[in-house]
């Protein structure tokens, strides 16, 4: 079995990262646009799981952290999580913030609290994940980098 290796997406990983995200349900519409940087969970040649940032000024929306289904429970969103909130350390991140409509109690172990929509910076309301992307029901969270 191969080692399961962390990296940055290539562009050769867009056909595989957006079948990922289908398949666990997420939206796929806008991902590697040029304001984002995604985390990719590899092994060999096939893709397990990603997680994505896209970068707002001083605040980032997480995006796109799906893991494969035969890979869940077993430590790999913890890991792309892990190495998510590395980057935006990188990248000077102050605040997280985050739509979803499954993974709140996932999201809330690693820190962050449900608020209002209405109360994420500008930028990130008027991303496509806020105002088309996801369902006005996703539930909102943010969380201190």
């Amino acid at each position: 079995m191969s080692e399961l290796v962390l990296r940055m997406a290539r562009d050769e990983d867009d056909p595989a990262l957006r079948a990922l995200l289908a398949e666990a349900g997420l939206p796929s519409d806008d991902v590697r646009s040029s304001r984002q940087s995604v985390v990719v969970a590899v092994e060999g040649d096939a893709l397990q799981g990603s997680v994505g940032l896209e970068v707002f000024g001083p605040a980032a929306l997480l995006r796109s952290l799906a893991v494969r289904t035969e890979r869940r429970r077993a430590g790999l969103g913890g890991r792309l999580f892990e190495r998510a909130l590395d980057l935006a350390k990188e990248k000077r991140i102050e605040k997280l913030f985050l739509l979803t409509t499954s993974a709140e109690a996932f999201f809330a172990r690693r820190g962050f609290e449900t608020i209002d929509r209405d109360v994420a910076p500008e930028g990130i309301r008027q991303s496509r994940q806020f105002s088309d992307l996801c369902p006005s029901s996703a539930v909102c969270m943010v969380r201190r980098v």
